[in-house]
């Protein structure tokens, strides 16, 4: 059984928020096909209903009123709706609480991470793919069938990046013991330094990859603490977006340079004074796990 540390595994009871919208009602279907055990949904107006058989509620307080071992959500109500059901989430004290919407404005993130972080509660995203432990739980977007359980533990800024690396990976041999897709936006929930702490004490965890990619600063500041502190475990990192053009934006929100700030030449010079190994390209990251482990 995966450590308590890192936030879910296959007994973790989940409420899905959104639920009766499109994205909601798809990857509900996929989280159920994978085993993930959510046991109601939210939509306000739609309780009553079902979805993949699924009760639907109008409320999380009526939703936990008839399913009381709610432990964590998932979020994909549209961007105006979704900062009301993270504070929803964070006032009946779910956790984790994994949001998968984008375009949600940064302030509004910043003021419902504080409060999370104020009551313990971890938030992953906005806008990323969610967390997954390897034929236990999907708590997200990513296509299950490409991981495979094992020792090492990915924690990613990007997603399609993460299924690449994961799919090389265990390709490799190489299972993964849980990936965390914290998002790209410029302010997220658990950032790439809560989440590589979490897997340097788990005990399922033998080896870390990290990707990052341009814009901000976090990786340098990952990079600054691994200096600072050391790891027990090895580290492989990955950053994405090398060749992108100075002062414009590719993408993710948080996709953005400035004054030699947040390249992605700034970036692995600074694992590399870190003595962290980074992988020139995705088809890389196997082989140097395998020379790690």
């Amino acid at each position: 059984m995966i450590n308590t540390t890192i936030l879910v595994n296959r007994d973790t009871k989940v409420l899905v928020q959104g639920i009766t919208g499109r994205e909601g009602s798809f990857h509900t279907k996929s989280m159920l096909e994978y085993g993930t055990k959510i046991v109601a949904g939210v939509t306000p107006g739609k309780g009553g209903s079902e979805v993949h058989g699924v009760p639907v509620y109008d409320s999380i307080e009526e939703a936990i009123g008839k399913h009381p071992d709610i432990q964590a959500s998932i979020i994909f109500v549209p961007a105006r709706f979704a900062s009301e059901a993270v504070y929803e989430a964070i006032e009946a004290n779910l956790n984790p609480i994994v949001v998968i919407t984008e375009h949600i404005p940064i302030h509004e993130t910043l003021r419902f991470v504080r409060l999370a972080k104020m009551k313990n509660i971890v938030i992953i995203g906005p806008n990323c793919p969610g967390i997954i432990v390897p034929s236990q739980i999907k708590l997200g977007i990513m296509p299950g069938h490409i991981f495979k359980p094992g020792k090492v533990g990915i924690v990613s800024r990007s997603g399609t990046l993460t299924y690449e690396i994961a799919h090389l990976l265990t390709k490799a041999g190489f299972g993964q013991s849980i990936c965390i897709g914290i998002g790209g936006d410029p302010i997220t929930g658990i950032n790439l330094i809560e989440a590589v702490q979490m897997l340097e004490n788990d005990p399922d965890t033998k080896a870390i990859v990290v990707i990052g990619e341009i814009g901000g600063d976090i990786e340098e500041r990952l990079a600054a603490y691994i200096k600072e502190y050391g790891m027990k475990k090895p580290i492989v990192a990955f950053i994405a977006g090398r060749t992108a053009p100075p002062g414009k934006r590719m993408g993710h929100a948080g996709a953005i340079i400035s004054m030699g700030v947040g390249t992605a030449e700034a970036k692995i010079k600074a694992f590399k004074e870190a003595k962290v190994k980074v992988a020139e390209k995705p088809s890389d990251v196997p082989m140097l796990i395998g020379e790690l482990l």
